[in-house]
């Protein structure tokens, strides 16, 4: 490779990913907001305790206290931050946290993970309900291997009910964060893409990856988004797997196969590293998901095949 050309061959990179960057970022900012202020009004108005009244009692039988349905469903309309910020206020036992924590990592940020999926050629409603049951197959799987059982200790979330005009202005300075950290990553990961697409640097990816997408029954052309979504999730990855369905490298059916394995398991790096500062294990956030993720595609798979009989 000629160095002289480099400068010029990476603004041209910068040059071709800034747009497709910027478009990219500003749909998932226009989901985001609205779904980030609606969930704080129902958080507010006490709806989501409201709905996980109603649930508590199909927890108690993954070993799990009430109160978990309130996580479980803060997590589905928000996002694993504040999964970890609940957690931290409950002082679950550690075999209860793990086990909830791992149903969070599987279930969570439905309204907008799911406009991705739906994005990339998957239908909204089987993600939805693809995650749900790959949330309490994890959990009950944990439940019969993890030692120990069900504490009999009583957990209870303290009432803490900010005037509206305060959690208006926590939910500004929230979001105004999250914004700020689309628009960067997600032109950052573009741009990162377009180099290695410029340098041929991809293969060097796919071909160490090649026996493990096998395994999980993924085809080449998934590889990269895989990575991606595996290395920072499906929110901030999803720059890089709607550009790859746009320019034909995936197909819609490759993608949807891929969003049976992201939709359990994904963000592999970021999310259960949050969990450590709580106590829990890494191992336990992680194999359970990559276990029904994999089990999630070969089922499609093999639906697939009989289908087309």
């Amino acid at each position: 490779m000629n160095s002289s050309n480099f400068p010029q061959r990476l603004k041209h990179c910068i040059r071709a990913a800034l747009p497709k960057g910027l478009k990219t970022a500003w749909w998932l900012i226009k989901i985001t907001v609205p779904v980030s202020f609606g969930v704080m009004l129902l958080d507010f108005f006490g709806l989501l305790n409201l709905i996980a009244g109603y649930t508590s009692p199909v927890f108690n039988q993954l070993g799990l206290p009430g109160v978990s349905a309130v996580v479980f469903i803060t997590s589905i309309f928000t996002n694993i931050y504040s999964v970890v910020a609940i957690l931290a206020m409950l002082d679950l036992p550690l075999r209860e946290g793990t086990i909830l924590a791992t149903m969070c990592l599987v279930s969570h940020g439905f309204l907008i993970e799911s406009a991705v999926m739906k994005r990339t050629g998957s239908s909204v409603v089987r993600m939805v309900i693809l995650r749900l049951i790959g949330s309490f197959v994890v959990a009950w799987l944990l439940n019969l291997v993890m030692p120990g059982t069900m504490s009999d200790k009583t957990i209870a979330i303290a009432a803490t009910q900010l005037d509206f005009m305060a959690a208006l202005l926590h939910w500004v300075t929230s979001i105004t964060s999250t914004v700020i950290k689309i628009l960067i990553l997600v032109n950052l990961l573009l741009i990162f893409q377009q180099i290695m697409e410029e340098f041929g640097w991809i293969s060097a990816i796919n071909k160490p990856l090649s026996p493990f997408m096998k395994a999980f029954g993924l085809p080449g052309s998934t590889t990269l988004s895989w990575v991606v979504a595996n290395l920072i999730g499906l929110a901030y990855g999803s720059a890089i797997m709607i550009d790859q369905r746009e320019k034909g490298n995936m197909s819609r059916e490759d993608a949807d196969l891929l969003n049976h394995h992201v939709a359990v398991s994904h963000s592999q790096l970021e999310d259960p590293l949050l969990f450590i500062t709580l106590g829990f294990t890494l191992h336990w956030l992680i194999w359970p998901r990559m276990l029904v993720a994999l089990m999630a595609v070969w089922l499609r798979k093999l639906e697939l095949k009989f289908r087309n009989k």
